[in-house]
């Protein structure tokens, strides 16, 4: 496709996905009009410290991605707080909340998610917190406060970030997590098994294979709390209870314009939906993955990806393979990076997977499949996470000899 042809490229969602977008069209010589337009009225910014940092530090972290500055100088337009209502595809228009109507040649739907509800909770108002935008971790900030009882619903990357950020702040902490594992969907028993026992050494209380039954407020002297009534027979009371039970794909506008949608807007593996015109990239996307599956990746990674993936679509680029699935997190100043397949069959451990040493405690762990490496763990050896994803793109062949050798250089065992 001649990206010439292209005069304005609309970008509705103003989050990873659409700002990377931007940044990818500028950075591939695009000329066309961008218009960015964002739900929310801030500038776009970084999701990931909104569970940490934010609420640890709020006065020195710097979250924002494209600054005014930065926007004027890429000569794009954004429009904040007034999100798109409609989209038109046969007229290649979106109509926005405050009535506006805008041309699109391409147009990328990077909305997002919004928070799974939990609708007993939400119904008792107060009390009661998610974490998805600024503002929720904004209000958070005085709700975790030394001393204060807090409940946190799902254990998950969300749910024992926020754990650690709470009990950093001296909070009680308590996760409840329905499944038998914590950050079950997305990290092998191995790792998942070090990571519950790194939050129960830091004085969080985690249950897990645990129902709630349900919840209520009840008066106190001091004002109100939350009580919790688990399926076990166990009443828990808090200060506040926060809930994290993953997201549900803002593909509301995507259904209404008739597009091919599951719980996501599907798209081919370019990006495109099933209006050719029409892109989505982020959490909001099931992309046709080379397996010939669709899949959702809900990462910073993924967002990234998926926005280069457009813009070089758009400009007939040809796009690089994709390198092996990457996220972090962060947990008690522990650092972890998780690539590749994390359903392997098999796990080994390069150094110690000590649960009782200190945060500076590092080591990496291989997931194999058919003797090949698809699958690689760090826990504070970031630096090590460049050569895993090397070795997990060619399919290395895996050598307890050599891999597990803490002598030897993984940068040196790349095939």
């Amino acid at each position: 496709m001649n990206h010439e042809s292209v005069q304005t490229v609309v970008i509705v969602g103003a989050g990873q996905a659409g700002a990377n977008a931007v940044l990818e069209l500028r950075a591939h010589q695009y000329q066309g009009r961008i218009i960015l337009i964002g739900d929310e009225p801030h500038l776009p910014y970084e999701r990931p410290p909104l569970s940490k940092d934010v609420i640890l530090k709020p006065e020195q972290t710097k979250i924002e991605i494209l600054s005014e500055e930065k926007l004027a100088a890429l000569n794009v337009e954004i429009i904040r707080g007034n999100g798109v209502v409609k989209i038109h595809p046969e007229a290649h228009t979106v109509a926005l909340k405050n009535g506006d109507v805008i041309s699109y040649d391409k147009l990328l739907l990077a909305t997002g998610g919004a928070a799974r509800r939990l609708p007993n909770f939400d119904a008792l108002g107060q009390h009661v917190y998610t974490l998805r935008n600024l503002e929720d971790s904004q209000a958070l900030v005085p709700v975790l406060q030394p001393g204060r009882r807090i409940i946190l619903i799902g254990g998950g990357v969300i749910g024992l970030e926020l754990a650690s950020s709470a009990r950093s702040k001296d909070c009680q902490v308590t996760v409840i997590e329905m499944g038998p594992m914590v950050m079950g969907r997305c990290s092998p028993q191995i790792l998942s098994e070090f990571l519950l026992s790194q939050h129960r050494q830091n004085g969080v209380d985690v249950q897990l294979e645990t129902q709630i039954m349900d919840c209520r407020l009840e008066r106190t002297v001091d004002g109100e709390e939350v009580v919790v009534n688990l399926e076990n027979g166990q009443e828990l009371r808090a200060d506040a209870v926060i809930y994290g039970i993953g997201i549900v794909p803002n593909a509301q506008l995507a259904i209404d314009a008739g597009l091919q949608v599951d719980s996501a807007i599907q798209v081919n593996e370019h990006c495109q939906s099933s209006q050719p015109d029409i892109y989505a990239a982020g959490d909001v996307a099931t992309q046709l993955r080379a397996n010939g599956t669709y899949q959702r990746i809900e990462t910073w990674e993924n967002a990234n990806i998926q926005a280069g993936i457009f813009a070089r679509h758009i400009m007939g680029i040809e796009h690089p393979v994709p390198s092996p699935a990457w996220f972090w997190t962060d947990q008690f100043n522990i650092n972890f990076q998780f690539a590749g397949d994390m359903t392997a069959t098999e796990w080994h451990i390069r150094g110690e997977m000590n649960q009782h040493k200190t945060a500076d405690h590092c080591f990496v762990v291989f997931g194999v499949n058919e003797g090949k490496i698809v699958a690689g763990i760090t826990v504070n050896a970031a630096k090590e996470m460049r050569h895993l994803k090397k070795m997990i793109a060619k399919k290395t062949l895996f050598s307890t000899t050599n891999h597990l050798d803490l002598t030897q250089d993984l940068k040196k065992l790349v095939a």
